[in-house]
């Protein structure tokens, strides 16, 4: 062991202890910033099925293959992150003497070949993920996915992989020169090719090892300074935020479908003995999240996929799911010396620190515990109102996120606390809230009225208490029974089922809203009043054992609300959506196109039925068996579908900046040429139809409910 080794060695042990003691004082900052958050004990549920999907999610990066060239690039990307650790732990070896290796298997063949594949892939991989935000970084296009991102941390990180793999291959190359290499030319061909021009230097090995030691624990020192880098941290913390996600058996994000309960110290809420000076309403500080809350917001790795899906980034609102949870973030790590020390502000607004303690804390982190959670910039507030009311719940940021963070709970958390506690909240919705609790539908329409649909009809349409002999209950919805497009839509479908001998009924002015649009404002209390009336009214109308009836829905947001939410109220029923059960019907014979629809049909994926609940086929299907030709896709369809604009209860908020979401969704559907739009949920069919009549299209390109379109191939007069 010459001087080189002796002064490699020193220095490569100092670093690193240096850079463990950073890392352990960070990982336990991460810790205690993220026990600030409530509980949320049923994230500990089946962990058999947690663990699955974890090892689904992160080994086959199912999520981030989303995007195929750079999720296979950030594959090897991780598995070269991974597996190439072994040759750090290595050059600690390598630093003692050049001749020295990993023990036991440091010499096997295997190995060799494996890590230098894996080397030379994860070059690659980086290579072309670098090229990627180059092409891609704010300025080389109008709306960056990277805009907000802190941009000198994503560099480091990617200057930092390529530095490692580069010295690695460096180290193996002076191996190859002073004959000390271990595997055959076969195996490691790069290696072999790179020794082949370096000099015969017998400590170069040892310089190269120690040059990795210090680029990789430079990394590691610098993002335990920055416990906020999650675009460093996500690579340990995504396994826990996968692993603890809210519904690990669903293919997409956790976050869609039905929408977490309001929640108190890890219980759902019972608004009949809450208190709000005892119980959460909502969030408004950023500890009232739960510990999971805290876990998504530090697990977040800038990617900005969820920023370039979001409808409303996309037309020019403030709002960003990304930079929301980067601000919540930054807030939380901010205000944690605060909170640790004692201080925080109970449910009343009230300090809970003495003045004493108050003197010795942190003046910037005291000073960041009394900014608002929401709040314009003139009152120093993390979220600004417009951000928080831009959301269309959409869940195109849930979808996306390869990471699964639920930022639409985290939304409606706020929402909550800002309507229930502060009546905060634009004013346009509440005359919305003030019909459904006083009439039961948000169009304020009279309950007398919900079954006008029905005449002219030339058939009897069954209700349900005149008769007993049905097989699905046919839930109109507040839109298919006041709205007067929707009622176009109810009557095909009415029309549709008698035909096909369907044995159904409605329950008429037995029905009120699901309450969809009130959870998803915030007021948790009149969905919960409106849900439990129609749980009373359904467990009636379907019998204790609802196990031989289905409902079926033609609304997307009542069917979403019905099968998904009104399990947390007790009520589990299959439901299925129109162009479910229509699909079924023509497949079977019972229902069959004779006139196929000319002239083209392009299809708009409704949010709330293709996105959060999956259901892409049976529409196309539906649709393929009724027209000429096939359907003529637009370029964001399915899982990607763009939002009409309507869906969080913005259906009944004015949208006043940037460009309208329904313009931009429009534009694409007349782009295809088509001449039918069809839709297959209410408020698309509103919002899309006002598209069409404001860029002058409608005697040139109709806008139609899908049921329209199967009943017109069926008669020519519909």
């Amino acid at each position: 062991m010459g001087i080189p080794q002796i002064v490699a060695t020193v220095l490569a042990g100092a670093i690193t202890i240096v850079a463990v003691y950073l890392a352990v004082k960070a990982v336990l900052t991460i810790t205690a910033v993220i026990r600030q958050g409530q509980p949320d004990p049923a994230r500990f549920a089946d962990p058999k099925t947690r663990t699955k999907t974890m090892l689904v999610e992160t080994v086959g990066h199912t999520r981030m293959l989303k995007w195929s060239a750079i999720g296979a690039a950030h594959w090897l990307v991780m598995v070269s992150f991974v597996i190439l650790s072994s040759l750090v732990l290595e050059a600690y070896f390598e630093v003692v003497s050049p001749k020295l290796g990993l023990p036991i298997i440091g010499h096997w063949v295997v190995f060799g070949l494996v890590t230098e594949w894996i080397g030379i892939l994860g070059t690659v991989g980086i290579l072309y993920l670098v090229f990627v935000r180059q092409r891609q970084k704010p300025g080389a296009v109008k709306r960056s996915r990277f805009l907000g991102s802190t941009m000198w941390q994503a560099y480091f990180v990617e200057a930092i992989i390529i530095g490692v793999l580069i010295f690695g291959f460096l180290i193996r190359g002076f191996k190859v020169a002073t004959d000390h290499f271990e595997y055959p030319l076969w195996a490691t061909p790069l290696s072999h090719a790179i020794g082949s021009v370096l000099p015969a230097w017998e400590d170069g090995a040892t310089w190269m090892a120690l040059i990795k030691i210090l680029i990789s624990m430079s990394w590691l020192i610098t993002i335990s300074l920055n416990p906020t880098m999650g675009v460093a941290w996500h690579r340990f913390l995504a396994f826990f935020n996968i692993y603890f996600k809210r519904s690990p058996e669903k293919p997409a994000g956790s976050g869609l479908g039905a929408l977490k309960p309001m929640m108190s110290e890890g219980k759902p809420l019972d608004f009949e003995e809450a208190d709000p000076e005892k119980d959460l309403f909502g969030v408004s500080q950023v500890e009232q999240f739960t510990w999971k809350g805290l876990l998504d917001f530090s697990t977040c790795t800038e990617c900005g996929r969820c920023q370039s899906q979001c409808p409303a980034w996309n037309t020019a609102k403030p709002l960003s799911p990304k930079l929301l949870v980067l601000s919540l973030r930054d807030h939380a790590y901010a205000k944690a010396p605060y909170l640790l020390a004692g201080g925080g502000k109970d449910l009343m607004g009230e300090e809970k620190a003495t003045e004493a303690q108050l003197a010795h804390m942190d003046v910037l982190a005291l000073a960041e515990g009394n900014r608002p959670l929401i709040g314009t910039a003139e009152e120093g507030g993390i979220i600004d109102p417009d951000v928080l009311w831009s959301c269309t719940t959409c869940g195109a940021c849930v979808e996306q996120c390869p990471v699964d963070i639920e930022h639409i709970d985290h939304i409606v958390d706020m929402r909550r606390y800002q309507v229930l506690i502060e009546s905060s909240f634009p004013s346009e919705a509440g005359v919305m809230l003030r019909n459904l609790e006083n009439k039961g539908n948000p169009w304020g329409a009279p309950q007398n009225t919900r079954e006008d649909w029905t005449k002219g009809l030339d058939f009897e349409v069954p209700r349900v208490g005149e008769t007993e002999d049905f097989d699905y209950l046919f839930w109109v919805g507040c839109a298919g029974a006041f709205e007067d497009r929707a009622k176009k839509t109810t009557r095909a479908v009415a029309t549709l089922l008698n035909e096909a001998g369907v044995k159904y009924a409605i329950l008429g002015e037995g029905e009120t809203c699901t309450g969809d649009p009130a959870r998803r404002i915030g007021n948790e209390f009149i969905f919960q009043m409106l849900a439990q009336q129609n749980v009373e009214t359904l467990t009636e109308a379907l019998g204790e054992d609802n196990k031989t009836k289905k409902i079926v829905a033609t609304c997307p947001h009542c069917f979403n609300t019905l099968g998904n939410e009104y399990e947390q109220l007790g009520l589990k029923v299959e439901v299925v959506h129109h162009t479910q059960l229509l699909a079924h019907l023509v497949a079977t014979g019972k229902l069959t196109p004779v006139q196929p629809v000319d002239g083209g049909v392009t299809y708009h994926d409704p949010c709330y039925l293709g996105r959060h609940n999956r259901v892409f086929d049976a529409p196309r299907e539906l649709l393929g068996s009724a027209i000429d030709g096939d359907v003529v896709e637009m370029p964001r369809n399915q899982e990607r579908s763009f939002c009409c604009g309507a869906g969080g209860a913005r259906m009944w908020m004015e949208e006043r900046i940037g460009k309208r979401i329904n313009v931009e969704r429009t534009e694409e559907a007349l782009a295809t040429g088509a001449k039918t739009i069809a839709v297959g949920c209410p408020f698309c069919y509103t919002m899309i139809g006002d598209g069409v009549t404001g860029k002058g299209k409608q005697e040139e390109v109709e806008v139609v409910d899908v049921a329209t379109v199967l009943l017109r191939s069926l008669k020519q007069d519909a």
